[in-house]
């Protein structure tokens, strides 16, 4: 049986649930961008070469890209909250195992532990989709998706202030302190879902993915170390492709698998994974560009002066732009659409790499090109959730927006490689330092261009939206009085009714999941207090309407659908056929 998620969200969430899921998703991007203010110290901190020195944030990378799609199938089996208190206390696990240790090794290991946290942000927009009413849905799966780049921006000028006052080593103490503070507040705040996904977890495809990911992200990330033409680049990459390939075949085989291949090959799925593999890009590029190019020493002639501490502020408007667009993208998505939405974001990334190519030459130039960039990034990383949702059933929504981010995260990786191997490439030597160049700085602001360019081409063939679903309807509400008339619209396409017992008194939150005639789950829902229940349907035919409730036994009633409104009530004082539901 596919996903068991609901299409009407449980409303037992308090007002603390957001800002808490919210603060959880910052916290775990931390770990992308903690170690950027000491990156070209770390080989004289860790006593070893250049080379072996990139390990402590390719580790993460990799862990990230294995640990997000894995820990969101987890999720719909096992409790979503579950799920997210575990990543969180990995986190921090892997957080004192770096702060205590300057050995290469153990630091690798520290880090390939903070990396299994990224699966946290899928996992924190399917606790929304499940438990958040209509009308705050779309703003706050915005607000959530845009924590990975807020986290990242606002922990560059922490960081920085950090290293440059106290030993390095803090800010790992620092990280794990912030993640058992999201522990504490997701236990109090954030109610588990009652969702839950049937079936089994697919470990045999959870392995072929994360060797497959791994042989892929290995070359992309060392390749400039290794040689891009060399025996051992080249060999993973035909390695990856192979076990990603027998991958693909078995997923297809496999009644639960990790990944539904059906679904993801959808053209409204693949054109939006793959614009979020150029958002990625395009993301990455002014993290790693902007703090190198502020802290060259004015002698270069073009470098800015200023200190690691100065240079975290100047980006860090990135972070909070991308913060502050969440209410912003929920108007627009509610009176245009996501799509229109991602096209919007993407062209405002394209004016402002295409804008700093001549705002390099003062400290508030960059600060003007941060706050159009997270304005730009962050309309778009909300769209791509609520075009996922858009586009799945109800029961794939969890993997599918746990793949979305894992094509961010590839995205982010190759970002780091190509750019590093431009900067490398184009540097000066001067007594035997490598030096940034401007030409480098202002080649990798056109490949962060390209890559937008690339992804506005995708996002303008994504399908236009159809209309209104109990997708669409969570996502494109921005407003009570519009939530209402969609709820009305909905239940006119679809079944209502009420879930009672034997003395006819209502049942609240028994459980009603719509069946095919495959044996398909076609949606689901939780009965209301008064217990009403509302459930669109996909298509006209035939279906098995299947309640339970805690204290009684199982119904399945046959119903049938022809296009109208249908009013079915559920007695579960009475027997029903077996229907596993």
């Amino acid at each position: 049986m596919p996903d068991t998620t609901t299409d009407q969200p449980t409303r037992r969430a308090g007002g603390a649930v957001v800002p808490v899921l919210a603060f959880a998703g910052i916290v775990v991007a931390v770990m992308q961008t903690l170690l950027v203010p000491v990156i070209k110290d770390l080989p004289q901190l860790l006593d070893t070469a250049p080379s072996n020195a990139t390990w402590v944030l390719t580790s993460t990378l990799l862990s990230g890209a294995v640990a997000t799609p894995i820990m969101g199938r987890l999720g719909d089996l096992y409790g979503k909250r579950r799920m997210l208190v575990l990543s969180l206390a990995v986190m921090v696990v892997g957080a004192l195992v770096s702060a205590v240790t300057s050995q290469l090794l153990l630091m690798i290991a520290g880090r390939t532990l903070q990396g299994f946290a990224m699966g946290a942000i899928p996992l924190g927009i399917g606790l929304m989709r499940d438990m958040l009413p209509r009308e705050k849905l779309g703003s706050a799966m915005a607000l959530m998706s845009s924590s990975i780049g807020v986290g990242g921006g606002l922990a560059l000028p922490a960081a920085a202030l950090v290293a440059q006052h106290a030993d390095w080593h803090a800010l790992f103490y620092g990280a794990a302190g912030l993640g058992a503070l999201a522990i504490v507040l997701t236990l109090v705040a954030v109610p588990e879902s009652p969702m839950r996904a049937e079936g089994s977890f697919d470990l045999l495809g959870a392995l072929g993915l994360s060797t497959g990911l791994v042989l892929l992200l290995l070359p992309i990330t060392k390749g400039s170390d290794w040689g891009w033409s060399s025996g051992t680049t080249l060999g993973l990459f035909a390695g990856s492709l192979a076990v990603l390939l027998l991958w693909g075949v078995y997923e297809l085989r496999v009644p639960a698998p990790l990944v539904d291949l059906r679904t993801t090959a959808r053209r409204e799925v693949l054109l939006t994974n793959l614009a979020s593999i150029m958002v990625g890009v395009s993301f990455y590029v002014v993290s790693l560009v902007l703090p190198q190019l502020l802290q060259l020493p004015t002698a270069t002639g073009y470098g800015l002066g200023q200190s690691m501490v100065v240079a975290g502020l100047c980006v860090a408007p990135l972070g909070l732009t991308m913060m502050f667009t969440a209410p912003v993208y929920a108007r627009l998505s509610a009176r245009y659409g996501p799509k229109v939405t991602l096209i919007t974001g993407l062209l405002v990334i394209a004016i402002g790499y295409g804008g700093g190519l001549g705002l390099m030459d003062a400290a508030w130039q960059t600060v003007v090109t941060s706050v159009v960039l997270g304005a730009g990034i962050g309309l778009a990383y909300s769209s791509l959730p609520a075009l996922i949702v858009g586009a799945v059933p109800a029961s794939e929504t969890g993997a599918a927006n746990g793949l979305n981010t894992l094509m961010r995260s590839i995205g982010t990786s190759v970002s780091s490689a190509v750019i590093g191997m431009v900067l490398a490439n184009t540097a000066d030597d001067v007594g035997g330092v490598e030096i940034p160049t401007m030409h480098g700085f202002r080649v990798s602001f056109l490949i962060a261009t390209a890559a937008v360019a690339v992804g506005l081409l995708l996002a303008i063939f994504l399908p236009k939206a159809a209309r209104p679903g109990p997708q669409h309807t969570q996502l494109r509400a921005s407003s009570e009085e519009e939530a209402n008339l969609e709820r009305a619209e909905e239940v006119l396409r679809g079944f209502r009714g009420r879930v009672l017992d034997a003395g006819g008194a209502p049942v609240a939150r028994a459980k009603v999941t719509l069946i095919d005639r495959r044996g398909r789950q076609a949606g689901a829902t939780v009965s209301d207090e008064d217990g009403s229940y509302a459930l669109a349907v996909p298509a006209q035919g035939a279906y098995v309407l299947a309640a339970r409730a805690a204290g009684h036994g199982p119904l399945a009633s046959s119903a049938s659908h022809s296009g109208e409104e249908r009013a079915v009530d559920l007695d579960l004082s009475l027997p029903g056929e077996s229907v596993n539901a």
